[in-house]
């Protein structure tokens, strides 16, 4: 095999193994109870000592928790009440979204929160605008006619340290970090979302075709959140409706290793935010933001790295042709 090939096969290998290498398989001796929603959902209710409290039209059975019926202008929402103290961590998210609505018909999706309050409704999905920390929509439904380039459904990322709405008539936009078109509707089989915060990193994944393989949605870096927050989910229908259902929540406490000065910072007073790109802000012509709108993800680090690699190929070819045409012109002198 020629070098070139090693070096890009090497290359591929190092990008899949980063992304699919990431995704916990879902060790029990990892998973946080107290900040996981699973099977018959015992710890839910309004009762001192539970551990998830829920409002709205949310309603839980003995199978899945139901946050909106296939039924116009609902919200509900279901929030842990145990404040996230790990720096690193895992949620998997099995959900189902189902209706009688066809193509195009159905709406609006659901959210999930790891935000400094709870239980604060609003016109985000169920929830507050201008919250603070993470969110992640799945959008079932086009607002913006305009923006033709995406499908529906699309799952997004969001960082907000409060100072950031989030405009419904783009589907998010201009404050979106990074995204992806994914079809999880009516489908037969199961569905899952993976969200994984560690070093900074915000990876997000999906497994939705049955075929028990995750696949990368979005992959940034430069985030930071801060512990003692809480998740949560909520979903939203207007004058089109969808069955939106949480079957389970699972974290998972990640093991890695931090710097003593990392260590040593109070996680508590980090304020939400994402570095290293421009800003969204910047769309909006308002240049004080330190959120970025387009995201590093693997496939863009892999292209980067493929067109450095071409360069210097290219690069050493011309300089190999240069160097033996002056071989050539120097032996003409003797």
């Amino acid at each position: 095999m020629p070098v070139c090939h090693k070096i890009l096969l090497l290359l591929w290998l190092l990008h899949f193994s980063s992304v699919y290498s990431d995704i916990t398989d879902g060790n029990a001796e990892h998973l946080k109870r107290e900040h996981s929603l699973i099977k018959p959902y015992q710890g839910v209710g309004s009762s001192p000592s539970s551990q998830w409290d829920f409002w709205g039209s949310t309603l839980v059975t003995s199978q899945y928790v139901r946050l909106t019926p296939d039924e116009r202008s609902k919200q509900g929402s279901i929030w842990n009440t145990v404040p996230c103290y790990l720096k690193d961590w895992e949620m998997h998210v099995q959900f189902k979204i189902h209706g009688s609505g066809k193509k195009n018909l159905h709406g609006d999706g659901f959210a999930m929160w790891y935000t400094k309050e709870r239980l604060h409704p609003g016109p985000v999905f169920g929830n507050q605008d201008h919250f603070v920390g993470l969110a992640i929509f799945v959008d079932t439904f086009r607002n913006d006619l305009q923006g033709m380039d995406r499908s529906f459904p699309y799952i997004s990322a969001m960082v907000n340290n409060g100072s950031l709405p989030y405009e419904h008539g783009k589907d998010g936009r201009s404050t979106e970090l990074g995204g992806c078109s994914v079809e999880v509707r009516n489908k037969e089989h199961d569905t899952y979302l993976a969200i994984r915060y560690s070093k900074g990193r915000l990876t997000i994944m999906v497994d939705v075709d049955d075929q028990n393989d995750w696949k990368e949605c979005v992959d940034i870096g430069g985030v930071r959140l801060p512990t003692g927050y809480y998740f949560g989910a909520s979903a939203a229908t207007g004058d089109l409706s969808d069955n939106h259902d949480i079957i389970s929540m699972k974290m998972y406490q990640l093991m890695v290793e931090h710097t003593l000065e990392e260590d040593s910072q109070d996680w508590t007073k980090i304020e939400p935010s994402v570095s290293l790109l421009k800003s969204p802000k910047d769309n909006i012509d308002d240049p004080t933001g330190n959120f970025r709108s387009s995201p590093l993800t693997g496939w863009k680090v892999f292209l980067l790295l493929l067109c450095a690699l071409l360069g210097i190929v290219v690069c050493a070819v011309v300089g190999a042709v240069v160097f033996q045409k002056r071989q050539e012109r120097n032996k003409r002198f003797y």
